[in-house]
């Protein structure tokens, strides 16, 4: 037997969503506003040697794409909500590497300047990908879309009601 305290609010919840998507999404259009102004030396150094772009040209891409993807946290209607969550996890998925990589090479930049530093930072990124599902719906969206029965089509393999 629970208390009132021990039962799912689902408004709680909502708000708890907003907030966490909101701060997000600011959290993402700040860091990109950094990319293309006071910390755009600092994210350069922090481009993998490998990857075959020039840094800066990385660097001012990745800012837009956070910017665009910061913006769309804030400001899509509901129902397009996790569309953005997911393209947001892919992209924090996506830099990942680059963050793996500053481990590796040893890159200083933003106060990460000891391996023990940028190691501790990698699981963080994880944090990143399940707050972008969490605060916008996509990882309950797509629970709920594999949960639906299938209806067979002659000529497939059956298609999602």
């Amino acid at each position: 037997m629970g208390t009132d305290s021990d039962q799912h609010d689902p408004a709680r919840d909502g708000i708890a969503r907003t907030i966490g998507r909101v701060v997000l999404g600011g959290f993402l259009a700040f860091a990109g506003i950094s990319h293309l102004t006071t910390g755009r030396a600092e994210f350069q150094a922090q481009v993998p040697s490998w990857v075959p772009v020039d840094a800066d040209l990385v660097v001012v891409g990745s800012g837009v794409v956070e910017i665009a993807l910061g913006t769309a946290l804030v400001v899509t209607p509901r129902r397009y909500r996790p569309w953005v969550g997911a393209a947001a996890a892919a992209f924090f998925v996506a830099i990942f590497p680059g963050n793996v990589a500053q481990y590796l090479e040893g890159n200083d930049g933003f106060g990460l300047d000891t391996d023990a530093k940028r190691l501790a930072r990698l699981p963080f990124q994880g944090v990143l990908v399940l707050w972008a599902l969490w605060s916008t719906g996509a990882w309950r969206a797509w629970r709920t879309a594999r949960a639906q029965p299938t209806v067979p089509v002659p000529g497939s393999r059956g298609v999602r009601q």
